[in-house]
């Protein structure tokens, strides 16, 4: 499973190893990366998770770990926090740990989105050997037009290079934002951002879906995963909407556009356990497995 896996040159010799099979390990084999977004906490703060929609539980943090726990995921993204206090009942999960956040109170109109780390790369490594969870990478969000962009890229070149160092697989978050982005889902830009990555030497970035633009964002996204070349792009899930529209969007995204996955968190934890479980199941068959638009939605339905 990990002998194919390419190994940056930035991983060192005494961490190939490790770095192969945490890349094996968080795609299960596949290269495509099924990551199960529970950082949103912070992000969205409560309205994400308690309101009309949303079903009551998913307001107790731990539902996000059930969900995880029960069903198949390539990896559990969440901030370090939520890890250390839930962790030893969820020991079996995959992790990677956000490293940083922000919240959404603060408008673009008002001050331009900057979201400075948290915790640096050597205190995850530290974590993960006290803690003996299986924490397989780190993230970090890049807000792409921002007058704190400066500082949020050279964060994120030392969380590649050192996550790296340490074996560690990454993943970024890259949403072009503030008062000099006019158009926060111009395809255009949108590659832009993927190919930014590419120069910080992601294993993998997370991009918004293209809009609509009089033409398939299916084959307009096509240019976002050219850009990234050997940086993987994953898709947002975006917000809640019926599972077989989901489930047809993320095939066309792999099989048309050539993404290499998806990052979903809304999408299934807004909904009970059960469902929640059986979506989660459903997406990961389209992205690991190579399932079709109707064996995922069998999936989902429980048939």
């Amino acid at each position: 499973m990990t002998a194919n896996i390419a190994v940056p040159l930035d991983v060192p010799g005494q961490n190939r190893q490790r770095y192969r099979e945490n890349y094996g390990k968080i795609t299960k084999g596949s290269g495509r990366l099924m990551l199960f977004a529970g950082d949103q906490k912070a992000e969205h703060l409560n309205d994400d998770f308690f309101g009309q929609g949303i079903d009551p539980e998913d307001n107790d943090p731990e539902h996000l770990f059930q969900i995880a726990a029960m069903a198949n995921i390539g990896v559990f993204a969440a901030q370090i926090g939520l890890i250390a206090r839930y962790g030893m009942d969820y020991h079996d999960l995959t992790y990677l740990v956000k490293l940083n956040s922000k919240t959404n109170l603060v408008k673009t109109s008002q001050a331009e989105p900057h979201s400075p780390q948290w915790i640096d790369v050597n205190q995850v490594v530290n974590f993960k050997d006290t803690s003996n969870l299986d924490i397989l990478g780190v993230g970090y969000t890049i807000y792409l037009g921002s007058e704190h962009e400066g500082e949020m890229l050279a964060q994120a070149a030392r969380i590649v290079f050192q996550a790296h160092q340490a074996g560690l697989v990454t993943v970024l978050w890259i949403y072009p934002r503030g008062k000099a982005v006019k158009d926060e889902k111009d395809p255009h830009l949108i590659a832009g951002a993927a190919g930014v990555a590419a120069t910080l030497g992601s294993d993998f970035v997370k991009v918004n879906y293209p809009e609509k633009t009089g033409q398939d964002s299916s084959l307009i996204f096509r240019e976002a995963v050219q850009a990234a070349g050997r940086t993987k792009v994953v898709c947002a899930g975006g917000e809640s909407t019926i599972a077989r529209t989901f489930l047809q969007r993320l095939h066309d995204q792999i099989h048309i556009s050539g993404a290499a996955g998806n990052a979903t968190g809304r999408n299934i934890h807004q909904r009970p356990l059960a469902e929640a479980v059986r979506l989660c199941n459903a997406v990961y068959a389209v992205t690991v497995d190579n399932a079709t638009v109707d064996e995922a939605y069998a999936i989902y339905k429980g048939d």
